[in-house]
């Protein structure tokens, strides 16, 4: 069933649009799956008793299935099912997921931390491969000759805004339910809805959507082709820019999240609010950007979000040293605004990024070269979490002792404004890459 906001905007078209009903419904289901992994988080830390290094260690290395989104990308551009090449690949990596979520709800109490994280990494295949086929989705339709850049600029921030949606209502339910439901019960409930995803999504037929047509080619050929859009200067400089910016920045995450629950006292529904806040940010940033600026410089944006992330980082350096306790404000406050915005600031980037590689990707391969793309930045949060695991024991920080945390803070901040000095690998505007073409 599509959500009421779509519902009634197709309502007053005349009827239900397939397209906005298949993505709003997977991208909300994408952005609720911060849900499960909250409530992962306090089962490693409180079930399993994990320190903060293993914590992060296990949170990244979940993210492996990621990586592989260039093979997914290229078997969807190329592999066709039935006639249709996306939406079987929507509906397969749904029936993964649920199948993953509801192992974990009704595995027994014994169940081991290898077995757990089997689960866990079959779940992150299946949303792997959802995720390429609706990103191809998006990609394709911002190609077709009636779509303006404004149009496809639309459809981004649609999708953006139902992904956001979904994080804000999974982080509140997930702070909330912490504690007074069983994580089995929990777990059970996101593999039902995992579940009504994937009846759903095997309800739509793909000729419905209004696709551009592309003939099926080989994976040989489709190889063929990503490679020859990635020796594009303007594809090439931008997307290992974007990889770089997120490599480099050690993540504290693991850190951060021990520091707030265990030395501050945090509880996990004001952790939940702070998500929600920082859901409620992406959620105003898709707005924002679809309606006042599309029109600027994905690179001046891109740059000045990068800013911004360190200038949070340093007044995360200032809470941890007491600065804000000093002039009155709670810690739970500092942690619901300012945490929760710099957790979702990281990914303020991609929504005008996505943008502008939607623009420079050639016809017949979106799918592969947005799945490089997202292969190439869940490898880069892999790095960045790893090299957080180092930064974290070369301060020495441990579960009971923070005093390093202040250090590493400022190492991180200073790491995350290495990238603006060579934001020129950023086309400034996608009509001069064009005109430098012809």
């Amino acid at each position: 069933m599509v959500s009421s906001d779509t519902g009634s905007a197709t309502s007053r078209n005349g009827g239900e649009n397939p397209i906005e009903k298949l993505l709003g419904w997977g991208y909300w289901v994408q952005g609720f799956r911060c849900f499960p992994w909250l409530i992962v988080n306090f089962f490693l830390k409180d079930g399993l008793n994990v320190d903060p290094s293993t914590l992060q260690v296990l949170q990244n290395s979940a993210n492996l299935p990621m990586v592989g989104k260039p093979i997914y990308g290229l078997v969807s551009d190329a592999v066709y099912i039935s006639g249709q090449h996306r939406v079987p690949y929507i509906a397969f990596g749904a029936f993964l997921q649920a199948l993953s979520w509801l192992a974990i709800a009704i595995s027994p109490p014994s169940m081991s931390i290898l077995t757990f994280s089997l689960f866990l990494l079959l779940s992150n295949l299946g949303a792997s491969i959802a995720e390429v086929a609706n990103d191809a989705i998006v990609a394709e339709m911002s190609k077709k000759p009636q779509s303006s850049t404004k149009s496809s600029g639309s459809l981004q921030s649609f999708v953006w805004i139902a992904s956001s949606l979904g994080g804000v209502l999974g982080n509140l339910l997930g702070g909330i339910a912490i504690g007074r439901i069983s994580s089995k019960s929990l777990f059970m409930f996101f593999g039902l809805l995992l579940a009504l995803q994937f009846f759903l999504t095997i309800s739509i037929r793909e000729s419905s959507l209004g696709l551009p047509k592309s003939p099926s080619v080989g994976i040989k050929k489709q190889l063929s082709e990503l490679s020859v859009a990635l020796r594009k200067p303007e594809i090439a400089f931008s997307i290992s820019w974007f990889a770089a910016s997120y490599a480099v920045i050690p993540a504290l995450t693991g850190t951060m999240f021990f520091y707030q629950t265990e030395y501050l006292k945090i509880h996990s529904s004001v952790l939940g609010i702070s998500k929600v806040f920082g859901q409620a940010a992406m959620l105003f940033w898709g707005i924002v950007y679809n309606q006042r600026l599309k029109s600027v410089s994905s690179r001046k944006i891109i740059s000045a979000i990068q800013v911004t992330m360190a200038i949070f980082m340093f007044s995360d350096f200032l809470f941890v040293r007491g600065f804000y306790r000093q002039l009155g404000v709670p810690d739970a406050l500092y942690v619901i605004i300012f945490s929760g915005v710099l957790e979702v600031l990281f990914f303020f980037k991609i929504l005008p990024f996505m943008v502008l590689v939607a623009q420079l990707c050639p016809p017949g391969c979106e799918g592969s070269v947005m799945a490089f793309l997202m292969s190439a930045v869940a490898f880069s949060l892999i790095v960045s979490g790893y090299l957080g695991v180092a930064l974290a024991s070369y301060i020495k920080v441990t579960a009971s002792d923070f005093s390093g945390l202040p250090l590493g803070l400022l190492i991180q901040a200073a790491c995350t404004l290495l990238p603006v000095y060579w934001s020129s690998c950023i086309p400034d505007d996608v009509k001069s890459v064009s005109k430098k073409k012809d």
